[in-house]
């Protein structure tokens, strides 16, 4: 009898995987957005308070976890409702993330932190963007000017944490802060930003990359000669492992340095990282990377759906600048890794997941923190990848 019941579930399976497999990419797009406007008006019935932000779900009873604006993932929901409201027109949409957005307008003069990438351009930049408004501007200029107060000329970076027994820890999750800062030399007519990015891009290369285009999580600097103290991980499964979304974070960083700079050193460096991922031989079948790809209990690890939506983001826009036969990888790749994303061993049915689009993530395992949960960033890089793939299908 069980193993009926067992036959019948993986039939029932194996038919969702098919009817999602023949669906058009288009179709899969345009549910895929319809799906996360109707779940992110739940998600913002149901958190009234414009000061909290959806993070994630809470292991222990599943209620939903949520944060301040302090906390490093604050302005990916922002930004998912900027992007939305892009999508569909949709006046709510617009309202709730003018609303969302304006209380992290604090963070702008922040300096003990250097995710303001991801607190202030992914949303004030998104809403910038989509609005033109000048307020935002502002904000983002200031914000700017906060971040490069964590810069070391000595040693070329921008500094991560101040937190842990560390001289000067630089993470490659930092890359992610490149694009702000070259969108404000573009704005401000300063190079300064500029120099910053191209700057940190040059060290990373040298410092966090691997032969084989892996990348370590961690290298801790001197700060008073420029030089490597150690390399080492905080999320990854050991220091010379290949944490999946480090590698992801690096992924999508070197394709904006290529897109900002032209600079063909840096598309190079973006490919190998796309090969080094793609080409993995513990990649799985269906895109969504183990949360290491050096985990030691795969083929049974847990999946990282916040890795694969990164991946998928930065694939789609990687391959408008390389050349035919790598632009069809990656992008069959980037399909690939959504049609998994929007099925439904990844995708939540609506009104559930505490009202995230995607399941499955991983914060931090070592930590034991949001392990395999909703994460609002994962849930980001998912719209942005399908609002990414409707300028090119």
């Amino acid at each position: 009898m069980k193993l009926r019941i067992v036959y019948i579930l993986l039939i029932i399976l194996s038919s969702c995987g098919i009817k999602e497999h023949n669906k058009n990419l288009p179709q899969i797009m345009d549910e895929g957005l319809n799906f996360s406007l109707d779940q992110y008006k739940r998600m913002a019935e149901s958190l009234p308070d414009s000061t909290r932000l959806p993070r994630s779900t809470n292991k222990d009873d599943g209620s939903l976890l949520t944060s301040g604006t302090e906390w490093w993932c604050s302005g990916f929901f922002p930004g998912s409702l900027w992007y939305l409201f892009e999508y569909s027109g949709d006046q709510e949409m617009l309202f709730e993330a003018v609303r969302r957005t304006a209380p992290l307008e604090k963070e702008k003069l922040n300096t003990g932190t250097h995710d303001l990438g991801f607190m202030l351009y992914n949303s004030f930049g998104n809403g910038y963007r989509i609005t033109g408004n000048p307020l935002y501007k502002d904000i983002l200029i200031t914000g700017a000017k906060s971040l490069i107060t964590r810069y070391n000329d000595t040693v070329g970076c921008i500094r991560s944490w101040d937190h842990g027994n560390w001289s000067f820890p630089v993470i490659v999750d930092n890359m992610m802060n490149l694009e702000y800062l070259f969108w404000a030399t573009r704005i401000t007519g300063d190079s300064i930003y500029y120099k910053i990015a191209v700057n940190h891009a040059e060290k990373t290369i040298q410092n966090h990359y691997r032969n084989d285009w892996s990348s370590y999580h961690v290298v801790d600097y001197d700060p008073s000669t420029g030089e490597p103290i150690q390399k080492q991980t905080a999320q990854g499964a050991f220091d010379e492992s290949a944490w999946a979304r480090g590698q992801a974070w690096g992924l999508y960083g070197f394709t904006v340095v290529y897109r900002e700079t032209g600079d063909k050193k840096y598309l190079e460096v973006a490919e190998n990282i796309a090969d080094f991922i793609l080409k993995h031989p513990d990649l799985p079948e269906d895109m969504i990377p183990y949360w290491d790809f050096n985990a030691p209990d795969i083929p049974d690890a847990k999946r990282d759906a916040s890795a694969a939506a990164i991946i998928s983001s930065a694939l789609v826009e990687l391959q408008k600048y390389t050349d035919e036969d790598h632009s069809k990888m990656y992008l069959d790749a980037a399909e690939k890794i959504i049609r998994t994303l929007s099925s439904p061993l990844y995708r939540a049915k609506p009104g559930e997941n505490n009202n995230f689009i995607l399941m499955h993530s991983i914060g931090s395992l070592p930590a034991n923190s949001e392990v395999d949960v909703p994460l609002s960033y994962a849930d980001y890089y998912y719209i942005e990848t399908l609002m990414r793939l409707r300028e090119i299908i």
